[in-house]
């Protein structure tokens, strides 16, 4: 893995002479590790760990969006298209879209924790050092991706563990990060990042003492995101450029509960726009006919970043607490400060379930197309939290196309368990 982090480009030598030119080549081939070991290569690995991650969210955001209903399948199964099994909610294990998110993300927890590792007993000062703080930073979120995303793990080749001790070890990279920003004030954005990260980690883990105590450190303008560029089409983003018209049109805003809401409030965190045409391809579960091309308008350019973390994301987190404390009132008022902040209509509930009912929708809302709505729908059910979802995210509702079997969790990808002698080679045996 680590002669892969930084390879040398081919040196090319042109002499002119007066009859020739020599076009030989010399490739110096990988760089050895021991190159790593120098602090001039230190803020390229950290750099090389958050570059994995950001693919990884890439993929993920896009996939999940068709799965949750973020965003609706417009037909197309290439390569910038939705599987037919997704299109119906289902993930399984050797679909063709499951190992790239996959590997990128466990690429991007190596690097990272590797890197931070390297750093230290290559001398590097224990805290105030950028690379190293961004190592743990990067390696913490991937951890947080497998966690929310994925149904199980596995770390460096080994055995199967839970998606709980991939998002403890969230929660531990994140806290080396804290550490090592210390007090150093270049250092305050990566801190309060890991501490953003952290929170989020703790709710998905029960430790709602520690999660509160860390939100309450993140300023409610924060903002930290993933970055995505314009240069390269492995760069862009990839929610904006599979809906971008030209030359995909793979997913849509139509039939979501985005779509509604958005010409009713004109809420500037769900736009779209009506293009006037049709989708990729025939969708067979509406009826094998072409949808509406509703064009997503929250990623504008190939290279719109996505957030990672943001004290509204804290706000929600502290909402969601008053809730399971039966304080639905000030739930209420935490979660329309945000509606007031944007001149929208605020939410009215007339109880307990029914302000579960506007939080899980305003969560949606704060956090579409961010890769986070799978991880939100899984442990709400599973802790069997109150609120219903709109009729078009119910699986098994015949409005939402969603099968009843909805997958909440990737499996582990078929390449891993081929290439892993560890876990079995197929789900089950």
């Amino acid at each position: 893995m680590s002669r892969s982090l930084i390879r040398l480009g081919a040196v090319l030598t042109l002499v002119a002479g007066a009859a020739a030119c020599d076009f030989d080549v010399t490739n110096p081939g990988p760089t050895d590790d021991a190159f790593l070991e120098k602090a001039e290569a230190h803020q390229a690995v950290a750099n090389g760990a958050a570059r994995m991650l950001f693919d990884a969210l890439n993929e993920v955001a896009y996939t999940t969006s068709a799965l949750t209903r973020e965003l609706f399948p417009a037909g197309s199964t290439s390569s910038f298209g939705i599987s037919n099994n997704q299109q119906v909610g289902r993930l399984q294990y050797d679909d063709e879209h499951i190992n790239d998110g996959w590997l990128s993300a466990q690429r991007s927890r190596y690097i990272g924790e590797s890197g931070f590792d390297r750093f230290i007993a290559a001398g590097s000062p224990p805290t105030g050092y950028k690379p190293g703080v961004e190592a743990a930073l990067y390696a913490a979120y991937a951890s947080r991706l497998l966690g929310e995303n994925w149904c199980e793990s596995v770390v460096d080749g080994g055995p199967i563990i839970s998606r709980t001790d991939q998002l403890k070890r969230a929660e531990t990279w994140f806290t080396k990060a804290i550490d090592a920003a210390g007090s150093e004030t270049a250092l305050a954005t990566q801190k309060t990042a890991a501490i953003a990260g952290r929170a989020s980690v703790r709710v998905h883990l029960g430790d709602w003492t520690g999660a509160l105590a860390d939100a309450a450190q993140v300023p409610t303008s924060f903002v930290f995101n993933a970055r995505y560029e314009e240069g390269q089409q492995d760069q862009y983003n990839r929610i904006y450029f599979a809906g971008a018209a030209q030359p995909y049109k793979a997913v849509t805003a139509w039939t979501t509960v985005y779509q509604a809401y958005y010409t009713d409030t004109k809420d500037p965190r769900t736009p779209w726009v009506d293009t006037g045409g049709t989708g990729d391809a025939a969708v067979i579960m509406v009826g094998n006919v072409r949808v509406p091309f509703y064009q997503q308008k929250k990623f504008g350019e190939r290279g719109s970043d996505i957030r990672l973390s943001s004290g509204w994301e804290m706000r929600l987190l502290e909402a969601e607490k008053q809730l399971k404390d039966g304080n639905w009132q000030g739930a209420m008022t935490t979660i329309n400060a945000r509606r007031t902040a944007l001149n929208l209509v605020p939410w009215t509930a007339a109880d307990l379930a029914e302000a579960w009912t506007l939080f899980k929708r305003e969560r949606g809302i704060e956090l579409w197309l961010e890769g986070r709505r799978m991880g939100d729908l899984y442990r709400w059910k599973a802790t069997n939290t109150p609120g219903a979802l709109h009729e078009l995210e119910q699986p098994g509702n015949p409005k939402s196309y969603l099968a009843a079997d909805q997958t909440l969790c990737y499996p582990i990808s078929k390449a891993e368990r081929e290439s892993n002698p560890n876990i079995p080679d197929q789900p089950g045996t």
